[in-house]
């Protein structure tokens, strides 16, 4: 997870759980189930156009509204390799680092770039753009020890010798 290169989508500011995910599919068995409906309210269209490894880039308080876990989740289930936000909802920080989705603070890229653009992410050092880098906050050795694991759970099953 040291250094990845992917495809920006574009969001803007205020993006809620329930445009992460409306409630009407909460209901759905599983997450692979609902990951088609992400982003619907929105833009319809978006969740099977996101491939493999490619970037959301946001504005201001990306996941905020209710504390669903589903809406991390979704998003990790899309494949997308991390979501950059001017800002996040705390509670949404937290569930995406517990479900093992890589989330990056940083208040120039969403104004710099544009979607389909491609930014490189080397992670607790810079994104760079452009030819331009952007700095951003190393995160916590305990939150880096549960993104590498791929989540909370298995974080902690490694930590006891369980996996």
């Amino acid at each position: 997870m040291d250094k990845f290169t992917g495809k920006v989508w574009v969001l803007g500011d205020d993006i809620d759980t329930d445009i992460i995910i409306p409630t009407e599919y909460l209901a759905l068995k599983t997450v692979d189930d609902m990951k088609k409906y992400a982003f619907s309210p929105l833009r319809p269209e978006l969740a099977g156009q996101i491939g493999d490894g490619d970037i959301i880039v946001a504005g201001k308080n990306f996941g905020c509204g209710s504390s669903r876990e589903q809406a991390p989740e979704i998003i990790k289930h899309l494949n997308i390799r991390c979501v950059i936000a001017k800002s996040f909802a705390r509670i949404f920080f937290r569930n995406s680092i517990n479900n093992g989705l890589l989330l990056i603070e940083n208040k120039d890229i969403p104004d710099a770039v544009r979607e389909g653009d491609e930014l490189t992410v080397i992670m607790n050092d810079k994104i760079t753009f452009n030819g331009k880098d952007y700095p951003i906050e190393p995160l916590p050795d305990n939150l880096m020890e549960i993104l590498n694991a791929g989540g909370l759970v298995k974080a902690m099953q490694k930590r006891n010798g369980l996996v």
